[in-house]
């Protein structure tokens, strides 16, 4: 498969637009791979669901046993604690409010990454044969009927735990944690759309995470664009990428620290995937990753959270764990 560097895939993308084909996206975090193709010439075995959009075969393999077991070997909280209280020090400095800490935890498990992909039950999956696979629960960008929406995603907690629903709504930290993202993501929004405003905030969403379920907090933002936005498309996701919920605000500056301080390539978690279709467009967030190492039954799960200056470390390290699971 063919991966294209910043400014030629997203120049690649407006092609395709502007050819009026049905085609495929992949954008790493750093936006230094590119993958963009027609849906009739996607890479063998390729595999991705967005809704109800599919190139999934009709009758795919069997799911992987119940009993395949995980291992989970995920960083010591001292290094986590480390990474934690170097960020306090950017927002306390002032070169960032919220920044999205993450750390690739090693587990072993005998499922393979396509058994994976089919055992998941989330709206928002994608297989790369041999690199990866995702399942996630977090849109990123839709379009249709001429307009654009997106629907940051941010604030998690355990729905089996007691009035879970109320605490996460009225936990002023995290209250305070969405707000920020939404303000960034209503203003990426008004780089490349008209008319920008929130339709929807902070509704709750009930997320399957392996045995248990997951609360996480949701908003929805709606600008309106040009008639001719397919053969813009590529110069509309370089002006909003990477993502604004799984970054932090001020992006740039934010994106900045992010390099400094984690201690791992991100790759393509955290970056996004989409289809677009005649005049649709629908993408997701590349959350919930897991990703193959060289070992033999070894892969690297990559999970984080937002931090804040309010933030506890204890509680933001125990929403890494808790994210790392297999459907």
């Amino acid at each position: 498969m063919t991966f294209y560097e910043t400014q030629e895939g997203f120049r690649r993308l407006n092609a395709l637009g502007t050819g009026g084909e049905d085609f495929f996206f992949l954008i790493s975090f750093d936006r230094e791979r590119i993958l963009a193709e027609p849906l009739d010439q996607l890479p063998c075995k390729l595999l991705y669901r967005l809704d109800d959009w599919s190139n999934e075969p009709k009758l795919p393999p069997p799911k992987p046993s119940s009993e395949r077991g995980i291992r989970i070997f995920p960083p010591a909280y001292t290094d986590y604690l480390d990474a934690f209280e170097r960020v306090q020090e950017e927002i306390r400095r002032g070169n960032t409010y919220l920044l999205n800490l993450t750390f690739a935890s090693p587990i072993e498990t005998q499922a393979s990454l396509e058994e994976i992909y089919y055992s998941a039950q989330a709206p928002y999956k994608l297989h790369l044969p041999g690199l990866f696979t995702c399942f996630s629960p977090e849109k990123f960008i839709t379009i249709r009927h001429g307009k654009i929406f997106t629907y940051p995603m941010k604030g998690t907690i355990d729905a089996s735990l007691p009035d879970a629903a109320e605490k996460i709504l009225q936990d002023p930290k995290e209250t305070a944690e969405h707000v920020m993202i939404t303000d960034l993501m209503r203003n990426d929004l008004n780089r490349v759309s008209r008319n920008v405003r929130v339709t929807r905030f902070r509704y709750l969403d009930k997320i399957p995470a392996g045995d248990r379920d997951l609360y996480q907090v949701s908003s929805e933002i709606i600008g309106e664009l040009s008639d001719d936005w397919r053969a813009h498309i590529g110069s509309i996701l370089a002006e909003i990428t990477p993502a604004g919920s799984i970054s932090g605000t001020p992006k740039r500056k934010t994106l900045e620290i992010i390099e400094r301080i984690e201690n791992y390539q991100r790759g393509f978690y955290t970056g996004v995937f989409g289809v677009c279709k005649r005049e649709e467009l629908r993408s997701a967030v590349l959350i919930r990753f897991l990703e193959k190492a060289e070992s033999e039954g070894l892969y690297y799960y990559k999970s984080g959270g937002g931090i804040t200056l309010d933030s506890d470390p204890e509680r933001e390290y125990q929403e890494l764990l808790s994210k790392i699971y297999l459907p």
